[in-house]
């Protein structure tokens, strides 16, 4: 039998960055978001020879181990290992399992879409399906932020997680203790497909390292730096003003806001932008875009702008003759985590 799943990637519209710790603990973060139809993919194939493999496709990496209680925790595929290690002492009484693992993404790595979380999400609703655990929703994407934050070490936030596992137009609450509040939006289809039809998705081409800009936010918080303090408290408030005019269908309205949102992300920590996000930033909005920003911690990745009327197709072209990157198609997913089994051809 195959036990697969996949999971959506996310746009995070506004709060991106007040779901980190100690800032949503001290002053409670906001996040907006809304996931897209591309996707992390799982898929495990239970093997009797006592053999553990991982493949992931797009990076045409494998590892393979013999069956053992616990794997080291380093190497290309950590977030795979780290997973297996909770799984077994979690929910297998420490004993092995042998079986092969096989992911891949519609996006890069590091791209800004929250591909790391997703893909640790996919990973364990494939073990859900397998060894049919006890996981809701909400379980599960506090396990996948405890393995990738907690047991990895991994820098970041809690968005990604429950975003990939509940999918759709959410509005979330961070609050101290780890208590999360996922509040999902009922958007009409009709505004759902403008606000799509409206939008691009630009990938910048630019590497980026979310870790480093996340920690200088956290160390931000913890000096209490005015400036980026005041910034995140702004961009904490676009996003209750941006859930007000996606429920009061005001999108002309939600594509100011991005670009006020994306002025106050700038001032969170250095490194978020850079000439070349300037420079494609300021194209869009040259063309008509009302508003954009990177989607994720910034300094590279995807970049996603409104453009009202029929100004997406001046935008569309002044990017794509820049040369720097270029423009994804997508639809918005109103689902979450899929999990399903088939028999092996």
């Amino acid at each position: 039998m195959l036990f697969r799943s996949k999971a959506p990637f996310r746009l995070g519209i506004a709060g991106g960055g007040t779901d980190v710790s100690p800032y949503s603990d001290l002053y409670g973060g906001a996040i907006l978001n809304v996931t897209v139809n591309l996707f992390a993919y799982a898929t495990i194939r239970p093997l009797e020879e006592g053999k553990i493999r991982f493949v992931h496709v797009d990076e045409g990496i494998t590892e393979e181990f013999d069956a053992v209680p616990s794997l080291p925790a380093e190497g290309p595929l950590v977030l795979q290992r780290g997973i297996y290690n909770s799984i077994v002492q979690r929910f297998n009484h420490g004993r092995p399992l042998s079986f092969e693992l096989t992911t891949s993404m519609d996006v890069p790595s590091g791209s800004g879409l929250g591909t790391s979380s997703t893909l640790v999400v996919a990973i364990l609703g494939a073990f859900t399906e397998w060894m049919k655990l006890p996981l809701g929703k909400y379980d599960l994407a506090h396990y996948a932020y405890e393995i990738e934050r907690v047991d990895l070490g991994m820098a970041g936030g809690k968005q990604d997680q429950y975003s990939a596992t509940f999918g759709g137009v959410n509005f979330m609450e961070f609050l101290a203790g780890d208590k999360v509040i996922v509040n999902p939006l009922r958007i009409s289809n009709d505004i759902l497909y403008e606000w799509a039809m409206n939008t691009l998705l630009f990938y910048s081409n630019l590497s980026r390292s979310s870790s480093r800009i996340i920690e200088e936010q956290v160390e931000n918080v913890r000096q209490q730096k005015e400036e980026a303090l005041e910034a995140m408290h702004k961009v904490k408030e676009e996003a209750f003003r941006m859930k007000n005019c996606l429920l009061r269908e005001e999108l002309w309205e939600l594509g100011k806001a991005l670009n006020t949102s994306w002025e106050n992300k700038k001032k969170m920590a250095r490194h978020i932008s850079n000439d070349t996000i300037d420079k494609i930033y300021d194209t869009a909005i040259g063309q008509g875009a009302l508003g954009g920003k990177i989607s994720g911690a910034g300094g590279g990745g995807f970049m996603f702008f409104y453009c009202p009327g029929n100004s997406s197709y001046p935008v569309a072209r002044a990017l794509t003759d820049l040369g720097v990157g270029k423009l994804h198609s997508f639809e918005f997913c109103k689902k979450g985590l899929m999990t399903w089994t088939v028999k092996e051809p």
